[in-house]
């Protein structure tokens, strides 16, 4: 059984930073690709970043791009994401999520293994 578990959320001001991580347990960390989505009231799950299993490719969402940046620790079996220059839209519940398939983070989220339970982040203007 694999467990996500984040950490990190909270309450920022715009313009802040704010680095959200997840531990992982129960498979090996290396065989997994590791993503960000999020989710606000009244909206679909959306995609906010994805690192392949050795970390040598990302991408990330138009709306993060530039802002926001995901890495990993496979010795400490965790994925981070850094964000900087938060605005009160990026205000949401942040899931961590791992998949055997990097490609999966490019479709839907229906498709992915493993997800957290999410933690909120908050933005306040």
């Amino acid at each position: 059984q694999v467990q996500l578990v984040e950490s990190g959320g909270g309450l920022v001001q715009a313009g802040g930073s704010l680095r959200v991580s997840c531990v992982v347990s129960g498979r090996t960390f290396t065989s997994l690709a590791m993503g960000w989505f999020r989710q606000s009231p009244g909206k679909e799950r959306e995609f906010v970043a994805a690192i392949s299993w050795s970390g040598s490719g990302t991408y990330y969402a138009d709306s993060v791009k530039g802002r926001f940046t995901i890495s990993r620790d496979n010795a400490k079996n965790t994925v981070y994401l850094q964000m900087n220059s938060l605005k009160p839209e990026d205000t949401a519940v942040y899931y961590c999520a791992a998949d055997r398939d990097y490609s999966h983070f490019r479709g839907s989220p229906q498709v992915i293994n493993y997800w957290g339970k999410g933690i909120l982040i908050t933005v306040s203007s």
